[in-house]
């Protein structure tokens, strides 16, 4: 064993403080400090075959025109588009973080945007691979798709969930669905080694716990009226509900949830049904109705309506940062949450303005921890815009197709 011990007198040791530090405190040349080559301490930490892992975020935006067709992936560090199988004919895009889902009316089409991160809890991996075409899930219908670690829970519009082996999407390859035995309302849930989801009790939808089999293992006292909207953040899985929303969590083993009212009566056309954030964050929004937008703070439990201009759509990175909102001027308008106060505002940047695209989606806000992302269909562009300087753009992108649907993976 090596010992450093400073014997040298004061006046000499800054001059050789580093020789001391590389060498002295070296290890012995005799003793062979690399790990067997069959020894589990060879494979580093995080270690994750076929990806390269990095320092940084490794952001891609996946992108698709429902009209052609045309599928793409913009490499945000690179500004390179890559092209994969087209898919036509999709309502909706989603994403896990790192495959998105494609949504047409009879299917839904697997794209692997080879970008993701793991968090575990006090570090974050990030890591990258090659962007690869997985194909259809073989699904009857189309599906909400919704993943962990080990499995995605996709929830056909027949309420049927069929879970899905992610290992084997790692891998390319599409696996044979297990479809679980019932029925649900609403979006199944994968969280903590088990599957949230709500039974249809005379329209009121009441919360269960299934295992991975299906089984009910538990059933929190908790009810949810036409549960619509879902979002995963650190402190649990938020539900929207016709008078508020649920947080669900696992604690010690087993599940609790806690309701988290509006506090007043909301009609049907303002409430929280579909909500966007930077994921990581526990603040989320959601439109309410055509001219407000929600802003729940998970972590104090509190909704804030913030009165705006007509919503097309709306984010934040949340932790003091302001509540984007794309409005039907084209133009991206910054609020204060905590006074609902506008602070900025951009040029338009929409072409046409923010009307719905071809293809009946309206332009998105991504938000990751530094920039959010504004897709603009008609133009074939997407913008970067600094949200921590004036809501400045900092990059444009100029595509060869209509990026009509949008979503960000690598996060």
């Amino acid at each position: 064993m090596t010992v450093c011990r400073n014997v040298t007198p004061p006046a000499a040791a800054a001059l050789i403080l580093t020789a001391l530090l590389a060498v002295s405190c070296a290890p012995d040349r005799n003793t062979d400090a690399r790990p067997a080559a069959g020894d589990a301490s060879a494979t580093p930490h995080g270690y994750v075959e076929g990806a390269r892992e990095a320092a940084e975020q490794q952001s891609r935006l996946l992108l698709n025109d429902p009209g052609t067709g045309d599928t793409r992936v913009l490499d945000l560090l690179t500004g390179k588009t890559h092209r994969t199988d087209p898919v036509k004919g999709a309502d909706r895009l989603e994403t896990d973080g790192r495959f998105g889902f494609l949504s047409t009316p009879d299917s839904t089409h697997v794209l692997d945007g080879g970008s993701w991160m793991v968090d575990h809890g006090d570090h974050v991996h990030y890591y990258s691979a090659a962007v690869r075409d997985v194909g259809r899930l073989p699904t009857d219908t189309a599906a909400r798709v919704r993943s962990d670690a080990a499995v995605s829970a996709a929830t056909g519009t027949n309420g049927r969930v069929a879970l899905l082996d992610r290992a084997k999407l790692e891998k390319g390859a599409l696996p044979s669905p297990r479809t679980l035995p019932g029925a649900y309302t609403g979006v199944a849930v994968p969280h903590e080694e088990h599957v949230l989801a709500f039974t249809d009790e005379g329209g009121t939808g009441r919360l269960v716990v299934l295992d991975r089999e299906g089984q009910r293992v538990a059933e929190p006292r908790a009810t949810c009226r036409t549960p619509r909207g879902d979002a995963v953040t650190r402190r649990g899985v938020v539900i929207g509900c016709a008078d508020g929303a649920l947080l669900v969590r696992a604690e010690g083993g087993s599940f609790t949830a806690e309701e988290i009212p509006y506090g007043r009566d909301v009609p049907e056309e303002e409430r929280a049904t579909a909500f966007r954030h930077r994921p990581g964050s526990d603040t989320l929004t959601a439109p309410a109705g055509d001219r407000a937008v929600w802003v729940l703070d998970v972590t104090d439990k509190t909704w804030k309506r913030v009165e705006t201009g007509p919503v097309v759509a709306a984010n934040t990175a949340g932790e003091g940062s302001p509540l984007l909102v794309l409005e039907t001027d084209g133009a991206l308008h910054g609020y204060d949450i905590a006074t609902g106060e506008p602070t900025r505002r951009t040029r338009p940047l929409l072409t046409g303005g923010g009307r719905t695209a071809d293809g009946g989606s309206a332009p998105v806000i991504e938000v990751d921890r530094s920039r959010a992302y504004v897709n603009d269909p008609d133009g074939k562009r997407v913008f970067e815009i600094d949200y921590n300087d004036g809501l400045r753009t900092a990059r444009t992108f100029d595509l060869d197709a209509k990026p009509v649907l949008m979503a960000e993976t690598g996060r």
